[in-house]
Parts: structure tokens; sequence; C-alpha cells
């Protein structure tokens, strides 16, 4: 019983669909079904109902899924042990904007600690790419935010903030208590430079095309904003620095902090990254506002 075979076991357990699970493993179907038919062979037992309605777990195979969980996160954890102890075990991570998160500090000691070993070089970038030098192949994983192009990534969500509008404090529209996107129609955005991800642009705009000054980083939104009156996106329970004030959007989506990987990327280290940064931000509470402009 190879541990090859036992992830497809375990992707089409998961996918209960044997196309989802030859994608999700980046392989045809046919030879993913030869591979399950001869591990039941072995076992002599199905592990999967197939019938029109779709594919089901046997009893058989509800108990082999938790073996070979197990025994496939173990065999993650010795070769990530292994590599360490070898000088060889690295990961880099790509982290937007500022990462004083307090989500992103608990994520950096509990992954410390489970990983003591393990080289962490981090790779962070401005507001120009979501993805954090993921698409260039720069970095093994990113700690960002969505939206952006999501082709060949694998997206993980890990908290959602409520957004508002960045204004100057003595603006008109600071003293209301909320606004809608329709509140700043008439007003100047602060806008990425040409070439950024469409998607994340867009986000950052309200959805509309906009016109305003061009920025790349934090602190840029902020002054743009503080210096020409310009309508700027941040996080409702970020403080903002003097002359400066947060109104909630009532009608704007939330932004996604994220992890995204490579999907066809096995790195255990980038599991366990995954794991250990899900049970990080599920303990934040929402209430923090980096990485995220401004």
């Amino acid at each position: 019983m190879e541990l090859r075979t036992l992830r497809y076991f375990v992707a089409v357990a998961e996918e209960l669909h044997f196309g989802r699970a030859a994608v999700r493993l980046h392989m045809s179907q046919p030879p993913l079904s030869r591979a399950i038919k001869q591990l039941e062979t072995e076992l002599g037992a199905a592990l999967f109902c197939r019938s029109s309605a779709g594919v089901t777990l046997t009893p058989v195979g509800a108990v082999l899924l938790d073996e070979a969980r197990a025994l496939l996160d173990h065999a993650d954890r010795v070769r990530v042990r292994v590599a360490a102890a070898a000088g060889t075990a690295s990961l880099t991570v790509g982290i937007l904007g500022d990462s004083t998160d307090p989500g992103a500090t608990r994520l950096a000691g509990a992954y410390y600690r489970r990983h003591p070993g393990v080289e962490v070089h981090i790779r962070e970038t401005d507001l120009t790419d979501p993805t954090c030098g993921l698409h260039a192949g720069l970095v093994d994983i990113a700690l960002t935010r969505g939206p952006f192009d999501e082709t060949g990534l694998t997206v993980h969500e890990l908290r959602a903030d409520p957004v508002g509008a960045l204004l100057r404090a003595d603006d008109p529209l600071a003293r209301r208590d909320s606004l809608k996107l329709a509140d700043l129609a008439d007003r100047r955005w602060f806008l990425f430079p040409e070439g950024t991800d469409p998607l994340w642009q867009s986000y950052w705009s309200g959805g509309e095309p906009r016109e305003g000054p061009v920025v790349r980083g934090v602190q840029e939104c902020r002054q743009a904003v503080l210096w020409n009156g310009t309508v700027g996106m941040t996080l409702v329970d970020h403080e903002p620095p003097d002359g400066l004030t947060v109104v909630p959007l009532i009608d704007m989506a939330p932004s996604r902090v994220v992890v995204a990987w490579n999907e066809a990327d096995t790195n255990p280290l980038i599991r366990s990254f995954v794991e250990v940064a899900t049970a990080a931000y599920r303990g934040s509470g929402g209430v923090t506002s980096r990485p995220a402009p401004p």
C-alpha cells in the first residue's frame, strides 16, 4: 500500500467524485480509477459504493479514510523533521503590505513552535500584487487579502473584515455614522498602477471605474487622502492616523484575509502552514486591520 495510492484514495473520499478528484490530483480519471480498483483488490473489500446517484464511502472506506489521513499526516511530519535535521527545510511566505496583524503574529509564534528547524523567509510586497509574488513563483505561500486572479491557486479564507471609507477628519461625510458607495460616487479615489490585478483594483474602487492619484503602498494611500481629500478604503477596525477618520460602508463586501498557494504544490510545510494559520486567525476575533490598504 503506497502513500501515493493513499493520497489518491483520500482525494476521492473527500470529493466523492472521481472526476473532481482527478482534477485535484492533476491527473486523468482512468489511471485514478484503476489505482482505486487495485487498492480495493489488495484490501479485499470495496471502498466506495458506485451508483448512478454518485459515489459514497463504504464502512470499510470510512475506516480507511481515518487511518489514511493519520498515516499521510505522519509521513508529512517525518519529511519535515528529516529536512529540518538536514538543514534543508525552508518556506518563503509572501505578506501583503503591513505585517503587524495580530493574527499573523500568533501564526508566526505557533508555526515556529511546530517547526523550530524550518527557515521561514518573509517577502513583504506593496499593494500592487495581492498574490505577493505567488503567480511569479517568488513565494511558496501568500498571507494576503482577496479578491484576485485565483487561476492555478488554492485559496483558503481565514477571516472577513468589514470595510469603510477613509476620509479627512474635516470631510463633510466624516460626521456620518455610515455611508453607501453611492455617497462617494462623485469623489476621487486612490488607484493602483496599470497592470494591477483587475479584481483587486475593482474591489478597492468599490466596483466602479474611478479617477484619482496612483498609489503603491499603505502610506501613499493615507497621504493621498490627507493631502488631496481622496477617498480611501480601509478596515472599519483600523485606527487611522491623526487627521483621518473611518466611516463604515454598509453596502461593501468584507475584505477577506486568505492564504493562497499553487494548487499543484504538495509541500507538507504548506499544509502545516494552512492548519496553523486557520487556528491562529480563528482566535483573532475579526478585530484587526492589517495587511490591507491603507
